[in-house]
């Protein structure tokens, strides 16, 4: 198993271990473009790339997908709120009903077992595009 680089290997040698992975910078820029595009949703476009293009196994594709996306959020609601676009009163629900929930799905994560884990996110999925033709 890989042991990720230190610091002195991705930036004061050179930076080899960041051009040799240049296939997750699109993976993540292409969770960013549809993040901001949609107001979310990122992750849903991220996890099939981690565990198909870039290779993660699954378990660890999800947890990187949060990782990754909560920053991503972060400068959406940014440029949303700055723009006009936000109403925070009006999320104010969801977000208490969010954070219990993401507490609540990280804590189950890891006794899931792995193809119900897979077809609840395909579910999802699938749930999530029937609803955008509708």
């Amino acid at each position: 198993m890989n042991k990720p680089p230190s610091f002195r290997e991705t930036i004061l040698e050179g930076g080899g271990f960041l051009r040799a992975k240049w296939k997750y910078a699109i993976a993540g820029g292409l969770a960013g473009v549809a993040n901001g595009f949609f107001g979310g949703g990122g992750g849903s476009v991220f996890v099939p790339l981690l565990t198909g293009y870039c290779k993660l196994d699954q378990r660890k594709a999800f947890a990187t997908s949060v990782a990754v996306i909560l920053p991503l959020c972060g400068l959406s609601v940014a440029i949303y709120f700055f723009r006009g676009g936000l109403d925070f009163m009006a999320a104010l629900p969801y977000l208490i009903g969010g954070t219990v929930g993401g507490w609540a799905g990280g804590k189950w994560f890891k006794g899931v077992k792995m193809p119900w884990l897979k077809r609840s996110f395909g579910l999802l999925l699938i749930y999530g595009g029937v609803r955008s033709f509708l």
